[in-house]
Formats: C-alpha cells, sequence, structure tokens
C-alpha cells in the first residue's frame, strides 16, 4: 500500500513538476533587433514636406538607439530645410523617443507618444530657426504618429496562436524588442 502510495504521489509530483515547469518555459517570446527595425523605417524615408510654397522640408532615414530604462526607442532624424524662404539649403536633426504598441489588425508593431526632445539646425537666425523648430516638431509628430518599426508575419503568430495566446507585452532591451505573448481575449 505505502509503495503504491508513493509510486501515485511520486508520478503526479512529476507530472505537476513537467506541466509547471514546461507551461514556464514554453511561453514563447518573439525578438526583434535594431538592424530588423532599422531596415523597416529605411523604406519609409525620405519624407519631404512642402511649407507653403516657402520651404520644403525633408527628413531622411532615422537612426534609432535604444532606450530600454525608458522602454522607449529614441530616434535622430537627419533632416535638410531649403527653399525661397531660405538663402541657402540648411541641415539639422529632430531628436525623438516614443513608445511602442502591437495593432493586432495588422500585426504591427506602432511608434506612439512621440516626444520631441530637440531640434537641431545649424545656421539660421533666430526667427527662422523659431518658424523651422515649429514646422519640425509639428512634422515630427506627423512624420512618426502610428509608423510601423516592426510587422509580424503569420508564420512568426502561428505557434502562439494555436497555444491561445496573442503579442502582449513590448519590451525594449539592449539587444532590441522582446515581445511577450498574452492570453487571448475573448472577441
Amino acid at each position: 500500500m505505502n509503495r503504491r502510495l508513493l509510486l501515485v504521489a511520486g508520478t503526479w509530483l512529476a507530472l505537476g513538476g513537467c506541466s509547471v515547469a514546461s507551461r514556464a518555459q514554453a511561453q514563447p517570446i518573439y525578438k526583434v533587433t535594431l538592424d530588423q527595425l532599422e531596415r523597416v523605417l529605411a523604406r519609409r524615408f525620405p519624407l519631404r514636406y512642402p511649407v507653403s510654397g516657402l520651404l520644403q522640408i525633408e527628413m531622411r532615414q532615422p537612426r534609432l538607439r535604444l532606450l530600454p530604462e525608458q522602454n522607449r526607442l529614441g530616434s535622430e532624424l537627419p533632416i535638410e530645410a531649403a527653399g525661397p524662404a531660405l538663402r541657402r539649403p540648411y541641415s539639422g536633426s529632430v531628436d525623438v523617443d516614443f513608445a511602442l504598441r502591437y495593432e493586432a489588425s495588422d500585426q504591427s508593431i506602432r511608434a506612439h507618444g512621440i516626444r520631441v526632445n530637440a531640434v537641431h539646425v545649424e545656421g539660421l537666425g533666430r526667427d527662422a530657426a523659431r518658424l523651422i523648430d515649429g514646422y519640425l516638431r509639428q512634422l515630427s509628430d506627423q512624420a512618426l504618429a502610428e509608423v510601423v518599426v516592426h510587422k509580424l508575419r503569420p508564420e512568426d503568430l502561428a505557434l502562439p496562436s494555436t497555444m491561445g495566446l496573442e503579442p502582449g507585452s513590448i519590451t525594449v532591451t539592449p539587444q532590441g524588442l522582446v515581445i511577450g505573448f498574452v492570453s487571448k481575449q475573448p472577441a
């Protein structure tokens, strides 16, 4: 009798232990590198914005940086401003950072919560610099608002979906993004 109880208890503990361990280990994650993010963004740039026929602002491919301590991405957008309102073309940059969110409708990771930290345009007079600064802050919001930084493929979501999971948390790490999965919400 004791042997039988010991065998059942041992089997139950072994199965219970395996079940808990396999559930903890089987929770899928999906990783995205900084290089992958920059390749996706490269397809969107350069962007050109005419401003009332007086000047044109061009935003070139951004350089991304990972900000794990804030769980955000940062970016420096190189810009060039030129046109009749300016005597010559001016170069500069816009420094922004933004959070990320998952959009289920197209399985994309999107920028949101954009903050413009600084605008730098060398050589402009004070009035022209203020005017360009205002336009650039507004254009940065437009250019990056809800921009897709990565798109998950159906095969990336196949296994988690069969497990009843969908993308949940997005964590910025020193190596890139880690997308965690959570139980699917009832429709």
